[in-house]
């Protein structure tokens, strides 16, 4: 995004993003979460002209914008409400804890102002000590980043205290669903995790076996944090052989990503059809109450053949299945009939009077052309990561 582009809209809505927001949150926003994608908070806040709505938010601009020597000398002997004493203390155990190397004082700091791991230096987190009082109030995401890294540090020691409170964060479905944490996010982590080494090889670990269960017990229960779209979506998924190629950048294959959603689907969705395909369709009998392993055996069952995407569109159309939205799961080979997929839903939507939606996820891919790019109701994904489903959530929700 360019600078030029802030109009008034854009600069009312970041505005009201931080004035709408808790001052505590708003301070751990900017001290532990800088950057992103090119972005920082000083140019957010420089560019939507900002007028905090109160004097907690004033502090934290003043530390954005100017620093903390700036915020120490504009406060020093200021009367403040409770709100925004709280929040300059807050940032002074940030500036703090920049600059000490005395891990009693790290962990005193830690545990007094709940300071999160990206407050730290590199250095404090070569501690076990340290790893160990963030571990106290590290939410489940985090966690779930964490374990591996954990784990190698002797943090999470079987049988230890540390393994149990990781464990009863993990199965906590409150902690669930205030995180908003999707199944798929937890099925990477479990992967990683069981994998025994980081992503670029330089940690290496021993599953902790009461850390795996508790995953794989977190994978199910937090189907239940979903909130239904209340959509009628069909979810096609292809079973060919090459669906078994791990997804780039990814520990899982394409087709464990997508028995996943299909679960996403059946367990949430009432009015829902999950079909399999391959050169025909095969309606699939995932059921809401089926394991991962029990629909990956399922979809390895059904008969293999050449790839065309466009079959479970003209299904629906034959059969007068009503669809609100198509979701296709393949992996690189994106088309292999008579009829263009982009002309197929045009044909459905006609004969059936519905403004259908059509998402073609292409997990192995790098690139293919499905979508009409004038058709604003048809989405291409090429891969499959963790923000994915949220992509998907929000397209079939017109949030994007």
């Amino acid at each position: 995004m360019k600078c030029g582009m802030w109009g008034r809209a854009l600069r009312k809505a970041v505005s009201v993003w931080y004035n709408g927001k808790n001052d505590m949150a708003i301070a751990l926003a900017v001290t532990a979460y800088k950057k992103k994608n090119g972005w920082c908070h000083k140019d957010l806040l420089r560019l939507s002209h900002l007028k905090p709505a109160n004097e907690g938010l004033a502090i934290v601009t003043k530390y954005v914008m100017k620093g903390w020597k700036e915020v120490q000398e504009t406060y020093k002997e200021s009367r403040l409400s409770a709100e925004a004493e709280k929040v300059l203390t807050y940032l002074e155990a940030v500036e703090r804890v920049k600059h000490t190397t005395d891990e009693l004082e790290v962990i005193h700091l830690i545990e007094e102002h709940s300071l999160v791991r990206e407050h730290l230096l590199t250095s404090h987190l070569k501690s076990k000590e340290v790893w160990k009082a963030l571990l106290q109030n590290m939410p489940v995401t985090a966690v779930l980043k964490n374990l591996g890294k954990m784990t190698a540090n002797s943090v999470l020691e079987p049988g230890s205290s540390e393994v149990a409170m990781v464990c009863e964060k993990l199965k906590n479905e409150k902690l669930l669903k205030k995180a908003q944490i999707h199944p798929f996010h937890i099925l990477v982590a479990l992967e990683n995790y069981k994998g025994e080494r980081g992503y670029r090889g330089k940690l290496h670990w021993q599953p902790e076996k009461d850390i795996l269960e508790a995953l794989n017990t977190s994978f199910y229960k937090s189907f239940k944090a979903l909130e239904p779209m209340g959509k009628r979506i069909l979810v096609a998924v292809d079973v060919s052989d090459s669906m078994l190629q791990k997804v780039f950048g990814s520990v899982l294959n394409a087709s464990t990503i997508a028995a996943t959603m299909c679960m996403v689907v059946a367990r949430t969705e009432k009015d829902s059809h999950i079909v399999a395909f391959s050169h025909d369709i095969v309606p699939s009998p995932v059921t809401e109450d089926m394991t991962l392993p029990q629909v990956l055996q399922k979809m390895s069952e059904i008969p293999r053949g050449a790839t065309n995407c466009s079959a479970p569109v003209l299904w629906a159309q034959k059969t007068g299945v009503a669809v609100d939205v198509f979701i296709i799961f393949m992996d690189s080979e994106t088309f292999a009939g008579d009829v263009h997929p982009a002309t197929a839903l045009r044909q459905y939507r006609e004969k059936m009077g519905i403004p259908s939606k059509l998402i073609v996820c292409g997990m192995t891919s790098s690139g293919f052309t499905v979508a009409d790019p004038d058709d604003r109701g048809m989405l291409d994904i090429c891969g499959f990561d963790t923000g994915t489903p949220i992509v998907i959530q929000n397209f079939i929700l017109d949030l994007i």
